[in-house]
């Protein structure tokens, strides 16, 4: 066989630039601290990296969104403790109100302070987060969650009953926010019956407002409105019933009348004056249920409080109403308050666990594609030693010609 000298050229600068391109290899692999710099490497390992760098892009979204989540309930959290603070302090003031001594100027100072209150309730209600969003409306976050009718003056609200959801890991997805609807607008004014015939002189009242709204709920026929109507009926025996639309109750209540002394059922007291004449009768109904907030409610006990011309008497069921309404709003913050609570340790837990699976990834990783820094650099350095030896041997038989065998 016959060798040229551009065959005998052509293989030595093969073997330099082999070596070289090794040696470039070994370089990039330490630099780059990872032995898999083409799919062409290691394929399986090459598509495990792949899989787990998309794990990784997953695991870090979900952590993003815990922080979101966090941040966003941890606000709502503050906001809320805010107002169970100010509820106290409106039961407070309003309990005082009905001492029967305050003055009239001390009910509007009274009044003055829940104005406050009420002006303060009414901005966290509208609390926004930092992209200025406001976190009570529901998905209608950028709509301010409560207004002001300017005809009614009632206080309105006018998101929704949504509740914006981040997703923290594959299978928990945890709600952001909490409607205002459900915090503030879902409190029945206070359950009481509604006279609508009654001597002169006779009155109603709510003693016990536990059992009477036990009676109201398991009682209130919502598709028939006759049998929401009951009247008390005294006969001319001074014996009195209870009827419900006409007819006895099952079982029946009745019992003697005694002028002057009040006849009670289930947390209502029915008192005549002493002078009305027998037979006699009370028509009352139990009337729908209506929702309100906790705004509209102190307007009407503000409002309440600066008429010069209400009686105490008169103030009692308006002070009635807002204790009531205030109570029921403040579980609702108490349960809401709860619930944020339970989600923040759910956030922290995924969260952590998230944090260890980032952990586990990268370490899995480093195992299959990360390079070796002993084994990098003896590589870098026995490839160094090829080039160098493939340098050598490509001037020593690329100076060799026919005429070095004639001497």
């Amino acid at each position: 066989m016959r060798l040229t000298f551009n065959m005998q050229f052509n293989q030595s600068l093969n073997g330099i630039l082999n070596a070289q391109q090794r040696m470039a290899k070994a370089e990039s692999q330490l630099s780059k601290q990872t032995r898999i710099l083409s799919p062409a490497d290691d394929p399986a390992g090459a598509a495990k990296v792949l899989s787990l760098d998309q794990n990784k892009a997953q695991i870090d979204q979900y952590q993003t969104n815990s922080i979101l989540l966090k941040n966003n309930l941890g606000l709502q959290e503050t906001v809320l403790t805010s107002m169970r603070l100010s509820y106290d302090r409106i039961s407070t003031l309003a309990q005082s109100t009905g001492n029967g001594i305050y003055t009239i100027e001390q009910r509007n100072a009274v009044a003055f302070e829940l104005k406050n209150i009420q002006t303060e309730l009414f901005d966290l209600m509208n609390t926004r987060s930092a992209d200025g969003s406001f976190i009570f409306a529901g998905y209608q976050d950028k709509t301010q969650a409560y207004v002001i009718d300017p005809i009614s003056g009632k206080y309105e609200f006018k998101g929704d009953d949504g509740n914006r959801a981040l997703q923290i890991s594959p299978s928990i997805t945890l709600s952001g926010n909490d409607s205002g609807k459900a915090i503030f607008d879902n409190v029945f004014i206070r359950f009481k019956p509604e006279v609508s015939a009654a001597p002169a002189g006779a009155s109603v009242s709510v003693t016990n407002q536990t059992e009477f709204d036990n009676f109201y709920l398991n009682n209130f026929d919502n598709l028939d409105p006759l049998n929401n109507q009951y009247s008390l009926q005294i006969d001319a025996a001074s014996n009195f019933q209870v009827l419900r639309n006409g007819s006895p109750l099952t079982p029946p209540v009745t019992g003697p009348y005694t002028a002057g002394q009040n006849i009670g059922f289930n947390g209502v007291d029915f008192q005549f004056d002493t002078a009305t004449a027998l037979p006699t009768q009370i028509d009352f109904e139990l009337p729908a249920p209506e929702q309100t907030n906790i705004l509209n409610t102190l307007q009407n006990y503000i409002d309440a409080l600066n008429d010069p011309s209400i009686a105490l008497a008169d103030l009692m069921p308006s002070l009635a109403d807002t204790l009531q309404q205030v109570t029921d709003t403040a579980n609702n913050v108490d349960s809401a308050l709860a619930n944020i609570g339970g989600r923040l340790n759910v956030v922290d837990s995924v969260f952590n666990t998230n944090a260890d699976l980032l952990i586990t990834n990268q370490t899995y990783k480093a195992d299959i594609s990360e390079v070796d820094l002993a084994a990098a650099l003896t590589e870098i350095k026995r490839q160094e030693v090829a080039l160098q030896a493939a340098s050598q041997a490509f001037t020593k038989v690329n100076a060799t010609t026919l005429f070095d065998y004639i001497r």
